[in-house]
């Protein structure tokens, strides 16, 4: 997947202003690739497209999906604890350049907004972004020890008196939750595998 070719044609629904576009990409692509980023970045945003190709037929707004997923992590600290709401924040100014309407920046706003709980929401689309974001929780055991190795290093400013207790209270909420997934999509490829990749991760650590 071409996510340069993919967010070009994105943004030329809105725009014209192949400058301000390419000045877009450029910042969306530096973000991702920050140091540090060692699962939340440019492979991130490939996987989540490639996951919603299946169900792209029952998502009601797909261009504001597709921006929802370009900047849901564009501001990411592991010392933060509000990096969803200046993520949509950051989105709000970028969609603002591309002369989008009020309803798809409320639109990505929000849903960038709810990465943060992961809660079912009323918004169908909303649902599909959360379950995309979370898919990786339920791919096979090796994929998922990879995950779970790039997030202990995107973390490692915590030692592990302090990193097992934080991560142990993120995995417990998403066993806690009547489903980790709020799709039937979802639901039916990954619900099972991911709560038996929860239990192992939370047996180990």
């Amino acid at each position: 997947m071409d996510l340069k070719e993919n967010f070009i044609q994105l943004c030329s629904s809105f725009s014209e202003e192949q400058q301000i576009i390419k000045g877009l990409w450029q910042e969306i692509e530096k973000k991702y690739s920050e140091k540090g980023r060692y699962y939340h970045n440019i492979h991130h945003l490939e996987n989540m497209f490639l996951e919603l190709e299946h169900v792209k037929d029952r998502i009601a707004n797909f261009p504001a999906l597709s921006f929802s997923i370009f900047y849901h992590d564009v501001i990411y600290d592991a010392s933060s604890k509000r990096n969803e709401e200046k993520s949509a924040e950051f989105a709000a100014i970028r969609l603002q350049k591309l002369n989008a309407d009020t309803a798809i920046i409320a639109s990505v706003t929000s849903q960038i907004t709810a990465t943060k709980a992961h809660l079912l929401s009323d918004d169908h689309d909303t649902n599909y972004l959360l379950d995309a974001d979370l898919s990786i929780l339920g791919k096979d055991a090796e994929t998922y020890l990879a995950y779970i190795k790039n997030i202990r290093k995107e973390y490692s400013i915590y030692p592990d008196f302090l990193y097992r207790p934080g991560r142990k209270k993120v995995l417990q909420h998403f066993l806690n939750l009547k489903h980790i997934f709020k799709t039937e999509y979802f639901k039916d490829q990954y619900e099972i595998s991911a709560r038996e990749n929860i239990k192992f991760e939370l047996d180990n650590l």
